[in-house]
């Protein structure tokens, strides 16, 4: 975009627009009367500016308060496509400096620069930056989350930009007892820079709505990766001197033991961010260069549990939803893993729970917190596992059980044994087609006439890539790919059109934005079972089962191309099957 100068603002003006921010946050839509009024009392309660209240206390997103900031000042919003790729008038502005007062020159142009201000109404920061370069300054606000990051990126490589880095020059990591090492590197980690590093970290995933994050340590950096609809993207990674600062501050965040390297550890971290509380599931690992750790981000309120916008064909999900609505029996849920299986199965309970029936869970782990469902962490350093719990579970006078997932005889049997004694039964099991989950389950043991009894649907998915809405083009020679999957077979006489991705900054120029489900839906019928009895294997089953009506999952990728949703590319990637 085009940053246009504005009038400059003296130290009258700051004061007014400040005065008018809260109403014009109201009148916006952003907050509303009642939290207005509760930052105001502790505004004058504390001393902080209004401004600093509702973001310390997560009542506004830094991005909401950028964008009621513009609008009052009059100046233009900065984007992250805006900033430099190298640092402007690093000669005569310390990074020090900048930093501190979170402001950035990002344009220079006929004798007037262009200053990026997390706080426009700064009016001394303007004055001192235009007196310090010797011409004027126009202003432009800028999303913190994204100021620091480009921060980072410009001036990575100076030493002054962090104190901590300084601070680890001095330490000698084979010199000392591991003891005194962990106990420098708990130091470390509460120092300021760390804590502001790692807070940028995970502000930063959640405002892009990551669903991972990865910190991954190597001989000579730290390695930043978020996953994005599926699929890692590396980020700009902090110093490499500040790896195992970083690592032991999400640590102390999920209280897991810092001084213990060696061991696997798991935790959790609730935070406030944007305004929003976010759960982070907290995964760590030793490798050879230092611990590497996930971060799962869960955020109840990016998660929408409903069968249309998770993206399931009509008739499979009104198949699914018959299955659901029976007294008793099982219904299996089958996909890889981050394939969408515990969201599928949350839809499905929350239908469920109403006052009439008592639902009840065994997770590993509890993802989502769901109201009004009793939901039980399995613990199986304790004994505590799907087993154990699901007899005492039986003993509750449960309506509707969900097994995280089966993964043995004994598991599947109790489940099994719920489902013939009245219970609805809803689990997970890793299988690569819904035909395939019948086999697993031979494997496992399970007796065919006890399948062939309580198995009522099975539902295999997978997560496809959406397109990108804002910049999809259409292929512009589609008939041979058209032949070549028969296409015309799936499109009804439908005029068929194939999209590509072409990527813009909507999407971070991947050319896809979001994810949706294609499945396939088996519902057993007297060819399946007799086919059991007799021992067939998965692709057998398979067949009959689409004599009786089921869509394979791949035909159920092939008409999400044709509705324009996503790519053949996409759908083979995530089936990996030959197109």
């Amino acid at each position: 975009m085009t940053i246009e100068p504005i009038a400059s603002l003296d130290t009258q003006n700051a004061v007014d627009l400040l005065a008018e921010l809260g109403t014009a946050l109201v009148d916006s839509g952003a907050i509303d009367r009642r939290t207005l009024d509760r930052a105001r009392r502790v505004a004058a309660e504390t001393g902080a500016r209004l401004d600093q209240v509702l973001t310390q206390l997560g009542l506004i997103s830094d991005r909401g308060l950028a964008e009621a900031l513009a609008h009052l000042t009059e100046a233009p919003l900065v984007t992250a496509a805006d900033y430099p790729d190298t640092p402007l008038f690093h000669d005569r502005l310390k990074p020090k400096f900048l930093r501190r007062v979170r402001a950035l020159p990002i344009a220079a142009s006929d004798g007037r620069a262009t200053l990026a201000m997390a706080d426009p109404l700064d009016v001394f920061t303007r004055n001192a930056v235009a007196a310090a370069l010797g011409r004027p300054v126009s202003l432009a606000v800028a999303v913190p989350i994204e100021l620091e990051a480009a921060f980072e990126r410009l001036y990575a490589e100076l030493r002054e930009n962090s104190e901590a880095e300084a601070m680890l020059d001095e330490m000698a990591p084979d010199a000392e007892p591991a003891e005194e090492d962990a106990e420098r590197l708990k130091d470390l980690a509460s120092e300021a820079p760390v804590i502001r590093l790692v807070n940028q970290l995970i502000a930063r995933a959640v405002e892009t709505q990551a669903s991972d994050i990865h910190l991954e340590p190597f001989a000579d950096r730290l390695r930043v990766r978020y996953r994005y609809d599926g699929v890692l993207h590396e980020v700009e990674p902090p110093p490499a001197r500040l790896q195992g600062a970083v690592i032991s501050r999400v640590k102390i965040m999920a209280r897991l033991d810092i001084a213990e390297r060696r061991l696997p550890q798991d935790g959790r971290i609730k935070l406030t961010v944007r305004g929003h509380e976010i759960d982070f599931r907290v995964s760590t690992i030793p490798s050879l260069y230092g611990e590497k750790v996930v971060l799962r981000v869960l955020d109840r309120t990016a998660v929408e549990f409903e069968y249309e916008k998770l993206g399931l064909p009509p008739e499979v999900r009104q198949g699914l939803e018959r299955a659901l609505d029976l007294p008793n029996g099982m219904v299996l849920v089958t996909g890889p893993t981050g394939s969408g299986k515990t969201t599928t199965l949350y839809t499905g309970l929350l239908k469920l729970n109403t006052i009439a029936r008592n639902v009840v869970t065994v997770e590993d782990p509890i993802e989502y917190q769901l109201t009004g469902i009793n939901q039980i962490q399995v613990k199986p350093q304790i004994g505590l596992n799907f087993a154990s719990l699901l007899r005492s579970i039986l003993r509750q006078d449960p309506d509707v059980i969900m097994i995280g997932e089966i993964r043995d005889l004994e598991t599947v049997q109790i489940a099994v044994q719920a489902a013939l004694t009245g219970h609805l039964v809803l689990s997970t099991v890793h299988t690569n087609s819904a035909a395939a989950t019948l086999t697993r389950l031979r494997d496992m043991g399970l007796e065919d006439y006890l399948m062939t009894a309580t198995l009522r649907a099975v539902l295999a998915q997978r997560l496809v890539r959406r397109l990108c809405p804002a910049c999809k083009t259409a292929e512009p020679d589609p008939a041979a790919l058209i032949q070549r999957l028969g296409l015309e077979r799936l499109a009804d006489g439908r005029e068929i059109t194939i999209y590509r991705p072409a990527g813009c900054p909507e999407c971070r120029d991947t050319g896809y934005r979001g994810r949706r489900a294609i499945a396939e839906l088996l519902i057993p019928s007297r060819a399946t079972d007799r086919l059991i009895f007799e021992g067939a294997g998965d692709a057998a089953i398979e067949r009959a089962a689409v004599e009786q009506g089921m869509r394979p999952i791949f035909d159920s990728g092939l008409l999400a191309v044709i509705e324009g949703d996503t790519t053949i590319e996409e759908v083979v990637r995530c089936i990996r099957s030959e197109a």
